[in-house]
């Protein structure tokens, strides 16, 4: 913190208005659950904060979960959040290239628009916080002097693994080699199979790759990188990457950005764009402790008709009671009459208060596709997994949970003659996890992780240190007029020496 920050007296901080936050949010679940759990912390700390994404994700959070744009918005904390989305228009098709051609010619007019807004109306922004996806964010912020933050909605490793390849830094081997390796800073050893799908030639999500691949050859012109995740996770990469050359920026790790327990304002704020089914936990209630096997595959991930009905198959015949999110569009896949077949045992929902379902103690195991939030809420609530990885950075995560973190079994599509789902493997996997030798190995590495989670959000943790010397940088600047330079966050060491098991 630097001395003008620590000299600004306590009467112009507490009559001033308090400086506003804008965070534009790509529109994923796996985005804006992140972002809006970013928001109520920054909030809570005495800053106004504005979450915006496009207007197609504001309807839907306005009909599953009850947010209204526009007006004060609602206290948390020491602050406020309040919603406000852009006026882009209709998208022209639900297809993910067409997304992201939207979004780079709707997007910037209408962010700026958005922006000069708060500016006529009595707001003005000191700080906007953008994360990937939308590199043109951090371009219109600039050009209005706003100062930027990007905040990295997945690991420090995959980070690195963007880094390096983005800047000619490492050659991956070619995705026939499985078994050939390579080694990262900071990384263990690792093979093509633990890289992010986008940076292989077999990605077909050609925009997608091209929009991340821009945000790190023009992420100097942030201010500061946000990272969701937390010092004593990744402390080894995070302390290699200072060494990169070209040297990276600096990493200021502000997660895990889960739900806590006894949030107030948690039903006022949250980010669901699907209605979740709240019985579930009522449910939950009746079962056993640590008998439950919870099964989601996020909000994107599409799996085939038969590895659904693979899937159900595999679920009913481990005799143990289970919660499995099948979204609308995948429940015709079920099997006919598998619903009621299971009834009383098994419980198949659209969509569930994920932080609730993990943090319930009748939760034994988690069978998860391993994007990075389901990650960090399983590491947070000490439950081991079923690591399912289907792309993108799911592949490295599964790596992580699996073989460093060892709290966890993968689950693999078929055997060496089949590359489809099979039941007896959804069954192996979940014994394994649940009541196999290994089992309670797993859960005390969980639960030893999940503890170095929660103290790193906690008051003083190194996390919420993070967050605050933001703040308090934001409100520097702020203070001192569009004239200022931002300056750098000391970021905190970890607090936790190690969590690893040796």
């Amino acid at each position: 913190m630097g001395e003008e920050a620590a000299a600004m007296p306590a009467a112009v901080a507490s009559t001033a208005a308090p400086p506003h936050l804008v965070m534009i949010c790509f529109p994923g679940q796996g985005h804006v659950n992140p972002m809006l759990r970013l928001a109520k912390r920054i909030a809570s700390k005495g800053l106004l904060v504005t979450f915006s994404s496009i207007a197609t994700v504001g309807a839907k959070l306005a009909a599953s979960a009850g947010v209204l744009a526009g007006g004060d918005g609602v206290p948390v904390g020491k602050g406020r959040v309040r919603f406000e989305f852009l006026d882009d228009g209709e998208l022209p098709s639900p297809d993910l290239d067409d997304l992201m051609r939207h979004l780079e010619t709707s997007g910037p007019p209408a962010f700026e628009a958005l922006l000069r807004r708060q500016e006529e109306e009595g707001r003005p922004v000191a700080c906007v916080v953008v994360n990937p996806f939308m590199p043109w964010a951090v371009a219109v912020a600039g050009d209005l002097d706003i100062p930027a933050a990007v905040l990295w909605v997945q690991s420090c490793a995959v980070f690195s693994l963007y880094y390096h390849h983005v800047h000619g830094l490492v050659e991956f081997p070619p995705e026939t080699e499985t078994t050939a390796r390579f080694k990262l800073p900071g990384l263990p050893e690792m093979t093509v199979a633990d890289v992010p799908s986008f940076l292989l030639p077999s990605n077909p999500f050609k925009l997608l790759a091209d929009a991340i691949v821009t945000q790190f050859r023009t992420i100097d012109k942030a201010s500061w990188v946000l990272v969701n995740s937390f010092a004593e996770l990744e402390a080894p990469v995070l302390a290699a990457l200072p060494g990169v050359t070209p040297q990276p920026p600096e990493l200021i790790p502000i997660g895990p950005l889960i739900e806590l327990a006894g949030d107030e304002h948690d039903d006022e704020v949250r980010g669901d764009m699907l209605k979740a089914a709240d019985e579930c936990v009522e449910w939950l209630d009746g079962q056993p402790p640590r008998s439950v096997v919870y099964v989601s595959v996020g909000s994107v991930v599409v799996l085939t008709a038969d590895e659904v009905a693979e899937m159900a198959h595999g679920l009913a015949s481990t005799s143990r009671p289970f919660l499995w999110v099948v979204r609308p569009e995948t429940q015709p896949h079920l099997p006919e009459g598998f619903v009621a077949s299971v009834a009383g045992r098994g419980m198949v929902v659209t969509w569930s208060p994920q932080d609730r379902v993990l943090g319930h103690p009748s939760t034994a195991c988690f069978l998860t596709h391993c994007g990075w939030n389901s990650t960090l809420e399983t590491v947070a609530a000490g439950v081991p997994v079923v690591a399912f990885p289907q792309w993108g950075d799911q592949c490295t995560d599964a790596r992580f949970l699996v073989e460093e973190l060892r709290m966890g079994v993968r689950l693999k599509k078929g055997s060496s003659s089949s590359s489809t789902l099979r039941r007896e493997e959804v069954r192996d996997a979940v014994e394994a996890v649940v009541a196999g030798p290994e089992a309670g190995d797993m859960v005390a590495r969980a639960q030893r992780w999940s503890k170095a989670a929660r103290d790193a959000v906690a008051n003083c943790g190194s996390s919420d240190v993070n967050v605050q010397a933001f703040v308090d940088e934001v409100t520097r600047r702020a203070c001192g007029g569009k004239g200022q330079k931002p300056s750098s966050v000391a970021v905190a060491e970890p607090s936790i020496a190690t969590c690893v098991e040796t």
